[in-house]
């Protein structure tokens, strides 16, 4: 079996080794640059640790799990313009390092090779994988439209807000997890466990990123603190305490989301934490974090491999949900 660092070592090496020197020049150093930054490579571990829980060559789902990891940035671009994010892991974003239409036109790019890599994938499951990732590249699309229809909605609510990042967030670790075990040899009944574990991790994933935005370190976290808050953004967080606030706490609140002056940014990020306290939403969201982590540990239970074969991606879970980064 394959460790969670030997993996994530084999997927570094590879994206290491592609090619981006082409031209225009101005086009690929972006996708070369957004893929140097790292990240947790969370797509492509899944996918080769699930293809291991079947096979001792993870190697046979490599394309598919670099076509993942390329996708996901892909959608980091054009997300960071939407969002107006600068920095994105410690760096400026591919946008504020060149400009918007750069960053467009990078990403369609990326979009493009992601595709090319996963027709590299298994021939025998090929058209499997491609109805799955296309089917999930366009469920990815849908949550980034609700996501900004929430920046304009007042009445956004919790369960709203869950199904949002399951198909913005959840659903393209889900498919690497089926994808993966796939091309290992899984059946379909453990193929839906594990994607069914993917969508329970990936939630739990998120919404530990909100509380990590809110109280986190900017120093491990690789962005500022607090751009949820000084930007309105309909998290679980704020979900939550819209429902809860009363009285001068409403008020207070309130009047701090309409507060958009970036002269007030510290203490807007700091009078809306301290209403989070107060309001005990911190609480509420770890206690939704520990939910869908519990539901994603059961589906992997549920798996018909020998328990030790799973101890690597039970292991990766326990991680993402300790991270404070």
């Amino acid at each position: 079996m394959y460790t969670f660092e030997e993996t994530l070592q084999l997927i570094n090496s590879e994206i290491e080794h592609i090619d981006w020197n082409k031209e225009p020049p101005g086009l690929y150093l972006p996708i070369k640059y957004v893929l140097a930054l790292g990240g947790k490579r969370i797509r492509p571990a899944v996918t080769l640790m699930s293809c291991n829980l079947y096979s001792d060559n993870v190697m046979l789902a490599m394309n598919s799990a670099i076509g993942l990891e390329i996708f996901h940035n892909f959608t980091l671009l054009h997300d960071d313009i939407m969002d107006r994010a600068d920095m994105r892991r410690g760096k400026p974003t591919v946008h504020k390092k060149w400009n918007d239409n750069t960053a467009i036109l990078s990403g369609d790019v990326m979009q493009i090779e992601a595709y090319k890599w996963m027709t590299q994938s298994p021939a025998d499951k090929l058209k499997e994988i491609l109805d799955l990732f296309s089917r999930t590249a366009a469920e990815i699309c849908e949550g980034q439209q609700y996501d900004m229809e929430f920046e304009n909605r007042e009445n956004v609510t919790a369960d709203e807000y869950i199904e949002m990042i399951r198909l913005k967030t959840a659903v393209l670790i889900a498919a690497g997890c089926v994808i993966g075990a796939r091309i290992g040899g899984a059946g379909a009944e453990d193929a839906r466990k594990l994607y069914d574990f993917g969508i329970n991790i990936g939630l739990a994933f998120q919404l530990k990123d909100d509380l990590l935005d809110v109280y986190g370190s900017e120093a491990n976290f690789g962005k500022k603190i607090g751009g949820d808050i000084l930007c309105n953004k309909k998290t679980y967080l704020l979900i939550h305490a819209l429902k809860k606030a009363k009285g001068k706490d409403a008020e207070e609140l309130n009047y701090w989301l309409k507060n958009i002056n970036p002269e007030y940014a510290c203490e807007k990020v700091k009078a809306v934490t301290e209403l989070y306290n107060r309001l005990s939403v911190k609480d509420i969201c770890e206690e939704a974090i520990d939910y869908y982590y519990t539901k994603a540990v059961a589906s992997l239970a549920e798996v018909s491999v020998p328990d030790v074969k799973k101890s690597e991606l039970r292991g990766f879970s326990e991680k993402l949900m300790s991270r404070k980064d």
